[in-house]
């Protein structure tokens, strides 16, 4: 009896703790066939890459709504909301900008911005949870873009692929500033994660 001890965890999960791991499932799978694609630059991987976006926000959707519907909010379903979602619409958004081609010195540096502003958003958004939710079952509004927007990013990669403009071909071509490269389709990037860390922004949760 002893091995079942391992997996006391699992017992602790509700059906949106599933649909949530989905999710991050998804997001990890778009790394996969990114690093896939790099190497065989077949674009089936590519796109494949890019189906999990919708797949992985649709799972994001679907965990809340059970959520809601069966009662069962707790903070563990909280932080690991968090965790897929920075997965799938940070870390695996940048795996395919990387693979799509922006892989200049500056690139990395908006790429990795991106993903921290995501990070730090969605820390923001935990720690203040309580406050904004003014003791209702959901927060009445974000601070900030949320995260799952990040899919309009990897919609205007899949553009690009479908447009044949993948690598030396994206669009906004490539510059040279001091040691390295930048590609100026990054600079969507870095405005993504700065409109996910506004405090200003206030958009209404539906």
């Amino acid at each position: 009896m002893a091995p079942l001890k391992h997996f006391s965890m699992i017992r602790e999960f509700h059906l949106a703790d599933f649909l949530t791991l989905a999710n991050a499932a998804c997001g990890l799978a778009a790394v996969f066939f990114s690093m896939r694609y790099m190497g065989s630059q077949a674009l089936t991987d590519f796109f494949a890459a890019m189906a999990m976006a919708p797949a992985a926000l649709l799972f994001d959707w679907l965990d809340g709504r059970v959520a809601r519907w069966r009662h069962m909010h707790s903070a563990l379903g909280r932080e690991l909301d968090s965790l897929a979602d920075v997965i799938s619409f940070g870390v695996a958004p940048a795996a395919i900008g990387f693979a799509a081609g922006l892989r200049g010195g500056w690139d990395w540096v908006m790429l990795t911005y991106f993903v921290c502003c995501g990070v730090s958003r969605l820390a923001r958004y935990n720690v203040t949870a309580e406050r904004l939710s003014e003791g209702a079952d959901k927060v009445a509004y974000f601070e900030g873009t949320p995260i799952p927007t990040t899919v309009l990013l990897t919609g205007i990669l899949a553009w690009t692929a479908w447009q044949d403009r993948l690598g030396a071909h994206l669009y906004g071509g490539i510059w040279t500033i001091g040691p390295c490269d930048l590609h100026p389709l990054s600079l969507l990037f870095v405005l993504s994660g700065t409109l996910m860390i506004s405090k200003t922004l206030r958009i209404p949760k539906v």
